[in-house]
C-alpha cells in the first residue's frame, strides 16, 4: 500500500521478488479479490485492499510501538524520531531539542522531513512520529498541543530605503516581494493566503521554496520579504537586514505539535513531547524577559 511496487516494497521488508510475489498471492487467494491490479508500472489496491489498509496499519503501529517502548531509558534508547516540520520550526525551535538530545539521549536520532501538501496523511499512515505546523493547517482527527506563538514581520536589505520610514499597507502592495510557495502544488504562504482571501494581489518577483531561503535572495536589491519574527531575527544576527511591521491585519500565529492518537500513552512519544513542550515553554519565557527589558 505504502510502495505501489513490488520490488520497493520486497526491499522495504527485507524479501526477495519472488518471496513477496508468493506472499501477495497468498492474500489473494485467502480474501477470494486480486487485491493489487496493475496500472502502468504502479499497483492499485482494489475496493477491498483499501478496507483492509487502515486496521492493518494500526495493527503493525501497536506491535511495532509495544516492542520500541519496552523498558524505555532515555539514556540507553537508540529510538529513531521521524519529525515532519518546516525549516522555520527546524531552525528557530528544534535544534535546541537536537542539542539537548545530544546530552540528555546520545543514541537517540532524528529524521527530519518537510511538511507535504496534505501534512495530515503522514499522521494518518503512521509514517511519522510528529507533526509541527501552524496550528490553523492542522487536522482536527488527531491530538495536538501549542509549542509557541509567533507574528509576521517584513524584512529587506539594509539599503532599501523604502524601509526607512513606516511601511504602509500601500507601499507593501507596491513594492517587489519574494514568496514562498510551499510543495508540488505551489501552496501559498500565511500572508500570500491571506491576501487572496481578500481577493488582493502583491507583486511576487521571485518566488523560493522555503522560507530561510528569503533573506538571501533580498540582499542588494530593493525588494521585501514577509516571515516569521523569531526566523527574521535569526537571519538578523548574520545579515544586513532591516525588520520592520508588517502592515497585513494578519493576527499571531500559533506554532503546533500533533502525533498519532496511538502514540498518546507511549513512554517514548511522551518523553519526547514533554521535551518539546518544555523547550517551547523556556523559548517563550526567555522572549517575554528580552520584551520587558527593551522596554526598560
Amino acid at each position: 500500500m505504502n510502495e505501489r511496487n513490488l520490488t520497493a516494497a520486497a526491499r522495504s521488508i527485507n524479501l526477495s521478488q519472488p518471496a513477496m510475489s508468493a506472499a501477495v498471492a497468498r492474500l489473494r487467494g485467502y480474501f477470494h479479490d486480486e487485491i493489487f491490479m496493475m496500472r502502468g508500472r504502479e499497483l492499485v489496491p482494489t475496493p477491498r485492499a483499501e478496507g483492509l489498509a487502515a486496521p492493518t496499519r494500526e495493527a503493525l503501529l501497536r506491535i511495532e510501538l509495544s516492542i520500541m517502548s519496552r523498558d524505555f531509558n532515555p539514556a540507553q534508547s537508540d529510538r529513531r524520531f521521524r519529525i515532519c516540520l518546516s525549516d522555520f520550526a527546524t531552525l528557530v525551535f528544534f535544534r535546541n531539542i537536537v542539542e539537548r538530545v545530544a546530552r540528555e539521549a546520545p543514541a537517540v536520532r532524528f529524521e527530519l522531513l518537510p511538511v507535504a501538501d496534505e501534512p495530515d496523511e503522514h499522521l494518518r499512515r503512521g509514517e511519522v512520529d510528529f507533526l509541527i505546523i501552524p496550528d490553523l493547517f492542522m487536522s482536527s482527527a488527531y491530538p495536538r498541543a501549542t509549542l509557541f506563538d509567533d507574528t509576521l514581520v517584513c524584512v529587506g536589505c539594509s539599503t532599501n530605503k523604502r524601509l526607512s520610514r513606516k511601511l504602509t499597507f500601500e507601499r507593501y502592495m507596491s513594492m517587489g516581494h519574494v514568496a514562498v510557495k510551499y510543495g508540488r502544488t505551489r501552496q501559498p504562504s500565511i500572508e500570500e493566503w491571506f491576501l487572496l482571501e481578500h481577493g488582493l494581489k502583491r507583486r511576487n518577483e521571485v518566488i523560493v521554496q522555503s522560507l530561510s531561503m528569503i533573506p538571501t535572495v533580498l540582499l542588494g536589491t530593493d525588494r521585501i520579504g514577509t516571515m516569521p519574527a523569531r526566523l527574521a531575527e535569526h537571519f538578523a544576527k548574520a545579515m544586513p537586514l532591516r525588520i520592520v511591521k508588517c502592515p497585513l491585519p494578519i493576527p499571531t500565529f500559533t506554532e503546533a505539535i500533533q502525533w498519532p492518537a496511538l502514540h498518546t500513552s507511549d513512554p517514548t512519544s511522551t518523553w519526547m513531547r514533554e521535551m518539546l513542550l518544555q523547550e517551547a515553554s523556556r523559548m517563550a519565557s526567555s522572549r517575554e524577559t528580552m520584551r520587558k527589558l527593551r522596554h526598560l
